[in-house]
């Protein structure tokens, strides 16, 4: 152990005791000053009784965006605050929503839930897990290298699907079925570099249209979405869908790419009714419900623009408060 670290721990043990010491102070109030206790109680109290986590995707990604959104929008001063987070795609985000404290709601395509029961992942994950409200569709983007054509053009290469256990994870085991990818896991930006140096032939990214991550390719990149069609098979779980070149300018110049989408859904825990946390989740609804019309106006993501607050979601039960708002505006 070299001088410095020894000095570090020396420091270390001596403060312990101070400390813990100043530990059992803020527990019982003694050593604080009179009233000031008390104070940071209720302070504290107040400050989680109106927090709701709201679990995202990447900082790249749509779901990071609309999480931002609702915490521009739905914050009030001494009221309700919503904390986002970011997440790691759909089926983590499922899991946390479960399991993780200090997670109330959770962004995830529709797809995640009839995967989880599949997969059989997560015990009770259909009385356990509701909608707030549809969001919007999020498209499938195939970035791919040049003198890559088409999806099966990919077989046999490497192809980056996102992380283990995201929705881009997830998706791709359809998009890709029966061609024989050879599957990569990294982080979308660290992707767009491999892609960029030749190292992987594409990426596959499920994101709402337009995505931040390709918003600084170049338009001499020679990179290309590729397009995904539409097959009978994939249309029993996915919408057709279409990349423009206002979606973006410098890698679509001629017609629209033919790509799907999937829809992203607002989630939550389905707390009992009455449960301090059901309490908590039920003011973010209210919140959300009625100051819906500011997520409709700039700067707001426009995707916003696509929601449809009475859309249903297949296979999905709709959380209590929300159906009783959806009921109310009929």
């Amino acid at each position: 152990m070299n001088a410095r670290r020894r000095g570090l721990l020396t420091a270390a043990l001596l403060a312990a005791p101070a400390l813990a010491n100043r530990g059992a102070a803020q527990g019982t109030g003694q050593g604080t000053a009179p009233g000031l206790q008390p104070s940071l109680n209720s302070l504290s109290a107040r400050a989680n009784a109106g927090t709701v986590g709201v679990i995202a995707g990447g900082i790249d990604g749509t779901y990071a965006r609309i999480a931002a959104d609702l915490a521009g929008v739905l914050d009030e001063p001494d009221g309700l605050r919503v904390l986002p987070i970011l997440g790691k795609g759909s089926v983590q985000n499922i899991s946390d929503i479960l399991v993780l404290r200090g997670v109330d709601v959770g962004i995830v395509q529709s797809d995640v839930l009839a995967y989880a029961r599949r997969e059989r992942m997560l015990p009770g994950v259909d009385q356990l897990i509701q909608y707030i409200a549809k969001l919007y569709d999020e498209e499938v983007h195939v970035l791919a290298a040049p003198g890559i054509e088409r999806l099966a053009d990919l077989a046999g290469k490497p192809v980056n699907v996102d992380g283990r256990g995201s929705g881009t994870a997830m998706t791709s085991t359809l998009v890709f079925d029966g061609i024989g990818i050879e599957p990569r896991y990294a982080p979308q930006d660290t992707a767009l570099e491999q892609l960029r140096r030749g190292e992987i032939a594409a990426l596959v990214y499920v994101a709402g249209k337009p995505a931040r991550l390709f918003s600084s390719i170049p338009a001499d990149s020679r990179l290309r979405l590729l397009p995904v069609p539409a097959t009978p098979a994939l249309l029993e779980t996915y919408l057709p869908s279409t990349l423009s070149p206002t979606d973006y300018p410098t890698l679509v110049t001629g017609a629209p790419v033919e790509t799907i989408a999937v829809g992203a859904v607002m989630a939550a825990y389905a707390w009992p009714a009455g449960t301090e946390r059901h309490r908590k989740v039920a003011r973010f609804v209210e919140a959300f419900f009625e100051k819906f019309p500011a997520f409709l106006r700039p700067p707001r993501h426009p995707k916003w623009r696509e929601v449809n607050l009475a859309a249903q979601v297949p296979g999905w039960t709709r959380f209590g408060p929300a159906a009783a708002r959806v009921a109310a505006a009929r």
